[in-house]
Formats: structure tokens, sequence, C-alpha cells
């Protein structure tokens, strides 16, 4: 093997472990300390429970991130492990912390349909109204992915019905748009305006037409 290959090998190895164990560079000046937060966030990736619990037992830092922004807790949300969520808040976890296309761990839960981590992220003081980099919201994502019983939860947790949202879409255009009909049927029960228009001008009608739709279209009529 050539000396260039060799060297290739261990660059391509050394990117992989950065990328797999990558952290906050608030603890790289305390190389011990480095080497817990990369421990917890490998092993919240693998689901290695006990390794967490140690690491965090012998100094973790809670919201140390990997190079993609991402913290153990959003990890166990992404996860869906709803034991090891509760345990990270209960620890003192920071629930608002976004990856780095500002996908924070409430936005995930909702996309995953996910209610009792959901419920546990609010109680943890999350903030449900926050948007990623392309001004998306929780509420979108639950509509979008066709889960009316997150979209119920949000109304409940003070989500205006007619909401506002980027390009002045609403949770019913974003709905229909992606032939949710669950979703469309319960907002229109909640009081949703089907004769509001986006910034194009277009009804949720149209734009569930123009998405050919079907499921959905009748509920509009």
């Amino acid at each position: 093997m050539g000396v260039i290959t060799r060297l290739k090998l261990v660059l391509t190895g050394l990117f992989l472990a950065i990328s797999f164990l990558g952290i906050a560079h608030t603890d790289q000046g305390n190389p011990d300390r480095y080497t817990l937060n990369a421990q917890l966030l490998a092993a919240a990736r693998d689901g290695d429970t006990a390794t967490v619990e140690r690491v965090i037992e012998e100094g973790a830092n809670l919201d140390s991130r990997n190079r993609g922004g991402k913290t153990a807790l959003y990890l166990f949300v992404e996860r869906r492990d709803l034991a090891m969520v509760n345990y990270m808040l209960n620890q003192g976890a920071n629930p608002n912390i976004s990856d780095l296309e500002k996908v924070t761990p409430t936005m995930s839960a909702a996309y995953n349909g996910d209610l009792s981590i959901l419920k546990s992220l609010v109680q943890s003081g999350t903030n449900i109204q926050e948007e990623d980099q392309v001004f998306k919201t929780a509420m979108i994502y639950a509509a979008a992915a066709g889960h009316s019983h997150i979209v119920k939860y949000l109304l409940e947790k003070g989500v205006e019905v007619d909401q506002r949202y980027h390009h002045e879409l609403t949770a019913l255009m974003w709905a229909s748009g992606m032939n949710q009909r669950s979703v469309v049927a319960l907002l229109l029960s909640q009081g949703a305006d089907m004769t509001l228009r986006d910034d194009r001008g277009k009804t949720a009608s149209d734009i569930a037409i123009g998405a050919k739709a079907g499921s959905v279209v009748n509920l509009l009529e």
C-alpha cells in the first residue's frame, strides 16, 4: 500500500471519528471533559443508556453537540426513547437546542408523531413556536406528516388554528397540499378558515387541487 493511500485511509478514519463524535467547542480546552462529551454523544447515538448515565455522572456536558448540532437529548428524541428523553430532561438538558438546520427536538417529535415525548418537552419549557431555517414549526411538521393527534395537542397548547406561517401559509394549507385528510378534517372541525389565501392568492382548496390531493378536495368544497 502506497504512502498516499495510507494517508487517505487515516484521514478518512479521522473524519468519520470527528463526524460521529464531534462536540461543542466550549469544552475543547478540557481534554477530559472533551472525551466525556464524545462518549455521551456516541452512547446516545447507539442507545447505550448505561454509558450515557455513567459519563453524565462523571461530568459530561449535557448540552454538548455533534457535528450536526444535535445534543444527546435530540438523539434520544430521534430514537423515540421516552425513558431516556425524560432522564435527560430531569438531568437538566436544554430542550430548545436545535441542530445546524435549526430543527429542534420538539419539531422532530412532532414529525415522528411522538405525543408522549412532545408532552415531556413541552413540560420542560420547549418553545413550540420555534422555526427552523426554512421557517417550519412543530405544527407544520405535524400537519404535513398527517399526525392529527399532534396537531390537536398543539392547538390545545395555544397554537392558533389559522396562524400564518412563511408565505402566509396555514396548517390547513400545508395539510391540504400533503393530502392529509385526517388533519384537514380536524382543522376544519376546530374552525380553520378555508377561504384564507397564501401570498400567491391560493386557498387550501387551490393547493390541494394543484397537488392532486384527491382525498381532501371534497372536504374543502
